[in-house]
């Protein structure tokens, strides 16, 4: 898990923070705590939603869908 705030996730995405915090909201983004007033998000859990997206394809349900489904990106790119 990498912690990333709205804006570091958005510049890092190259979305804008709301698309972010919409994702988060809408798709149930893993959250790891508050960093003053901000919420902080799962980078990882935000990549794999953004590359759904992209690709097209459905956005699993969970977090933890999220990460069986890296898992399963990983280890197709390593075979």
């Amino acid at each position: 898990m990498r912690p990333a705030t709205a804006n570091q996730a958005a510049e890092r995405l190259d979305r804008s923070p709301a698309t972010i915090r919409q994702w988060a909201r809408r798709y149930h983004a893993r959250t790891l705590g508050r960093a003053g007033r901000e919420v902080v998000y799962d980078l990882d859990d935000l990549t794999t939603i953004e590359g759904c997206i992209w690709r097209g394809d459905p956005v699993p349900d969970t977090p933890e869908d999220r990460d069986e489904l890296r898992h399963h990106l990983a280890a197709a790119r390593a075979a």
